[in-house]
């Protein structure tokens, strides 16, 4: 008579399908997450390209506030800048301070793209008479 192998002390070489197809799912996940954090860092990367132009625009229309020798008036102005190849719409709020020699100018800036959407903000005090 022939023994038959004992199932319970059987040491396979090799994986099952189960533990193959657990791994893949394992990997599975861990691919996906890196592909949207690299998707994330691409358009993080974009922001803040877009940011540091827009960041610029409000700085030149600030220092164009500053060295035009009469004050701004109170009220919004607006008009429209091209940097970096892109149309930049800003905005310049003024309004007075507690103190009657200064000017309180808020300066926001948008892209045309984006719905508009703002992407930088930069607040001065203006002396009213230069």
């Amino acid at each position: 008579m022939s023994a038959l192998p004992d199932k319970q002390h059987s040491y396979p070489n090799g994986f099952t399908l189960l533990e193959i197809m657990v791994a893949l799912a394992i990997f599975s996940l861990a691919a996906l997450a890196m592909v949207r954090l690299q998707g994330y860092s691409v358009r993080s990367t974009a922001d803040l390209g877009e940011s540091g132009l827009a960041w610029q625009v409000a700085r030149n229309v600030a220092v164009e506030i500053l060295s035009n020798p009469s004050p701004p008036t109170l009220g919004e102005t607006s008009g429209e800048e091209t940097n970096g190849g892109q149309v930049w719409r800003w905005t310049a709020d003024s309004s007075k301070t507690d103190d009657a020699r200064l000017l309180r100018v808020d300066i926001y800036v948008a892209g045309t793209g984006k719905a508009g959407r703002r992407t930088a903000q930069l607040t001065i005090a203006r002396p009213v008479e230069q």
